[in-house]
């Protein structure tokens, strides 16, 4: 299938939300060490972070925790919870040319898929101007299983009743394209996020500005 043929398909974008949309590094950050400093655990830098990111909250957790630790994931995941939803967007913001690539968008049918639960996911999206954009956004806990599993995206085209072949999904993980793949739309890379470009390998595009989105479903109509 040609490039031209694929975007002139195109009715339904997905996106992702961190790392993807927006940069919520810091604010995890800061959530993460208000969790555990009581713990004796070391406090995370957001390097440390954005190796964590990905899963959803609670897999984040879990992976935080040493083994002699797990015993306190609830106490800790609480107050993970607590902290988070008090702190949501003190730091964090749309990537650069974000507003304006939605904006150019319009005439597309856009949903953000993220593994952030469905209420943290939205009040974000509200707070930072960005949920009027998305005609569904759904979240790690929507659905019965997250990504990469295919099942909120086939929820998605489903109740949106769209086809995978007018779908492509843009994201900034290995779990993004793996989930695109296993639902069979087309998946975008974007190599400006948090994961590094060896990880999106498997992506139909890579695209190193959120600008470019533009030119991969939109400019070659």
């Amino acid at each position: 299938m040609t490039l031209l043929y694929l975007v002139s398909m195109v009715k339904l974008i997905i996106f992702d939300l961190d790392g993807t949309l927006i940069d919520s590094a810091q604010d995890i950050t800061n959530a993460i060490n208000y969790s555990i400093k009581d713990t004796g655990l070391p406090f995370l830098n957001n390097e440390q972070t954005i190796q964590l990111v990905g899963e959803g909250i609670s897999r984040l957790i879990e992976k935080l925790l040493p083994p002699a630790f797990l015993e306190h994931r609830d106490e800790i995941l609480s107050r993970f919870l607590e902290y988070y939803s008090s702190h949501l967007v003190d730091n964090t913001k749309p990537y650069p040319f974000v507003k304006d690539t939605l904006d150019n968008l319009k005439t597309f049918t856009k949903a953000v898929i993220s593994n952030k639960r469905e209420c943290l996911s939205k009040e974000i999206l509200q707070r930072l101007d960005l949920l009027e954009y998305f005609d569904t956004v759904l979240g790690g806990d929507s659905t019965e299983e997250r990504k990469p599993s295919p099942v909120p995206i086939v929820y998605l085209l489903n109740k949106l009743s769209i086809s995978p072949e007018m779908t492509v999904m843009a994201g900034d993980s290995n779990i993004d394209i793996k989930a695109a793949i296993n639902a069979g739309i087309r998946s975008i890379g974007v190599t400006y996020g948090y994961k590094p470009e060896e990880s999106l390998k498997d992506a139909d595009f890579l695209i190193d500005d959120i600008r470019k989105l533009e030119y991969v479903v939109h400019k070659l109509l």
